[in-house]
């Protein structure tokens, strides 16, 4: 009896030790380290630089040929103007006999009045019969000239100075009257000078 007595409790001692230990692994697992991930270096964003529209043309005047301590004196537009009947049919140089004799026209079958305000001589007219400043000139040729106005704000027309690339630089833009006279706008044909020079049409120099 004594014998299966003590053979009970060496069993119950070996369940319990049993129990103990697993309980202890179950509350404190062993901890292991794990290296954080690597994170990737962010590339550094280069500043970019603005690009500024050149201001539009001032409001026309006109020398009136003479000068006083000040320097010369002109005269609106509509001083004249104001007093003359227009003449929305007139479309030729030719056809000028009191003022702007000599004057360059050529912009296919407009009128002068197609783009001038009759009402306000010192303004422009969209063809919705509005108007608007001289300094918007670009609003006034778009109205036509839509093509040629897209492909400018791509980028891909007009004059520039600065740089293409706005992480180096700024860089300013001009109008349309800035390369173009509004009166005659086509450019005239030119010829370079020297022919372009690339990799193909100038042969390698030998070593």
């Amino acid at each position: 009896m004594r014998s299966l007595l003590a053979w009970l409790t060496a069993v119950l001692t070996v369940l319990l030790a049993a129990g103990w230990i697993g309980l202890r692994l179950t509350a404190a697992p062993a901890r292991v380290d794990v290296p954080s991930p690597v994170q990737p270096a962010r590339a550094t964003e280069s500043p970019r630089f603005s690009t500024t529209l050149r201001p539009g043309p001032a409001t026309p005047r006109v020398r009136t040929g003479t000068a006083d301590a000040q320097g010369p004196i002109t005269v609106a537009c509509s001083t004249c103007h104001q007093t003359t009947k227009p003449n929305p049919e007139l479309r030729s140089a030719a056809e000028l006999k009191q003022f702007h004799r000599g004057l360059e026209y050529r912009h296919g079958s407009l009128t002068c009045l197609s783009c001038h305000q009759a009402s306000n001589y010192d303004a422009l007219r969209l063809a919705d019969g509005s108007t608007i400043p001289f300094a918007e000139t670009m609003t006034l040729c778009s109205q036509c000239h839509g093509q040629k106005r897209r492909d400018y704000d791509h980028g891909a027309h007009g004059g520039m100075q600065g740089f293409w690339d706005l992480s180096r630089g700024p860089r300013t833009r001009n109008t349309c009257v800035h390369c173009h006279d509004p009166h005659a706008p086509a450019q005239p044909f030119v010829q370079p000078v020297l022919p372009p020079r690339d990799r193909l049409s100038v042969p390698a120099k030998s070593p």
